[in-house]
């Protein structure tokens, strides 16, 4: 990617996306005039490697971070998530970015290699991936850091089972102004958004299996039915299993859902969720995408064995030949709602977004004396960020004179 002075149409139509955001994510704001002291900056001095989507919403975040005296390198979380535009828009801002949409595996490698050459004190990630260079390939102190995503977080929970973890990490995805909205209504609505303008495929009494019945498949079921399709969730966690049923889901197998479903679309962080097995008695013409954060939830060697040169039907589809049938697959087996489409709505990203910058903001006060281990976001910030987002939305609290609570 060039710099944004020799693009500036594009770092133009970067700041508007950047405005359009940033006027929707209010409780970034007012944090940010919250925490701002003119004598002491509370992010002043602190270094921070950053690995998001670079999209609009992260860009109210990097600013934000800025304008409370950070001073930060960031790469992209995923080659394909990442939006031209910002790009050129935050290299305007003096902002380090080491990002080109497309990037192959190597590029991207060497990406967060540069930004652990940063030397931050804080690094902030989505995936852990960021996290796990760190461990495996610098020797230097880092601080702590924070996590965005439920995947992130179970690895880096095993990392800390092992003893290997070298630094404290807040889970930002634990925050309950997080799952509950972002991963619920966030991945919900994107993941839709994403299959949509991907493949402008008419859902009502289309067949889909939802493959994970956690947080985020919550949502993408709830979204889908809502658009009229039929869903059938799979799952492997009897509660999850059960709660599916009673919200009136159609629960079995995969294997089951195989010879009749139209669409799947896996929910779940784990590896070959659909495998050999599955596709192999897949109906002709079945369509498979991804809305968990990494690219192994769908067997793609097994894909490419099969058909060695898929074709290119649209952009973010490809069609495999198997067997004398047709599959196809969105968005090369990526997280669908940021590559087919623009991620989450930025209103609900403020809400993650405020769980990361307080949670930044109390980590550099905290440098140094926390344990190395993962610890939830503190309650405070947590209750904090839910009043931030009442106050945003033009909503107010019944209170009570005896302090009773709701059953």
């Amino acid at each position: 990617m060039t710099g944004s002075s020799s693009r500036p149409r594009l770092a133009l139509q970067g700041e508007k996306s950047y405005e359009w955001a940033k006027s929707r994510m209010k409780i970034i704001d007012r944090i940010v005039k919250d925490f701002s002291r003119p004598k002491a900056l509370p992010l002043e001095g602190i270094r921070l490697g950053i690995c998001l989507h670079i999209t609009k919403e992260t860009s109210v975040l990097v600013m934000a971070l800025k304008a409370l005296g950070a001073e930060l390198a960031l790469c992209s979380a995923n080659p394909l998530s990442i939006q031209n535009d910002i790009v050129c828009f935050l290299k305007n801002q003096e902002v380090q970015l080491f990002a080109t949409r497309g990037e192959s595996y190597k590029q991207y490698n060497e990406c967060m290699l540069k930004v652990i050459r940063f030397r931050p004190d804080i690094v902030t990630d989505d995936g852990a991936e960021l996290h796990f260079m760190v461990h495996r390939f610098w020797d230097n102190k880092i601080g702590a850091g924070t996590e965005e995503t439920t995947s992130g977080v179970t690895r880096l929970k095993e990392l800390e089972s092992k003893g290997h973890l070298k630094y404290p990490v807040i889970a930002v995805n634990n925050a309950q102004t997080k799952y509950l909205f972002d991963n619920r209504h966030g991945t919900g609505q994107s993941t839709v958004d994403g299959l949509m303008r991907t493949t402008s495929v008419f859902l009502p009494g289309k067949h889909i299996v939802v493959c994970g019945y956690g947080w985020v498949g919550k949502g993408v079921a709830s979204r889908l039915r809502g658009m009229g399709a039929i869903i059938t969730v799979t799952e492997i966690d009897p509660i999850r299993a059960l709660e599916a049923h009673m919200e009136g889901y159609e629960v079995c197998t995969m294997i089951s859902a195989c010879s009749y479903a139209d669409i799947f679309i896996t929910c779940t962080g784990a590896n070959k969720i659909i495998g050999k097995e599955h596709i192999d008695i897949m109906k002709d013409g079945v369509i498979l995408c991804n809305a968990g954060h990494f690219d192994f939830e769908i067997d793609l060697d097994y894909l490419k064995s099969q058909d060695q040169a898929p074709k290119e039907i649209r952009p973010n589809i490809q069609l495999f030949s198997i067997n004398g049938k047709r599959v196809y697959l969105l968005a090369s087996g990526r997280v669908i709602n940021l590559v087919g489409a623009e991620g989450h709505p930025p209103e609900v990203m403020a809400l993650s977004f405020a769980n990361q910058l307080m949670s930044i903001i109390y980590l550099a006060k905290k440098l140094d004396s926390l344990e190395s281990r993962v610890y939830d976001v503190p309650a405070h910030i947590d209750r904090r960020v839910s009043e931030y987002a009442l106050n945003a939305f033009g909503i107010n609290l019944e209170y009570s004179t005896d302090r009773s609570f709701s059953i």
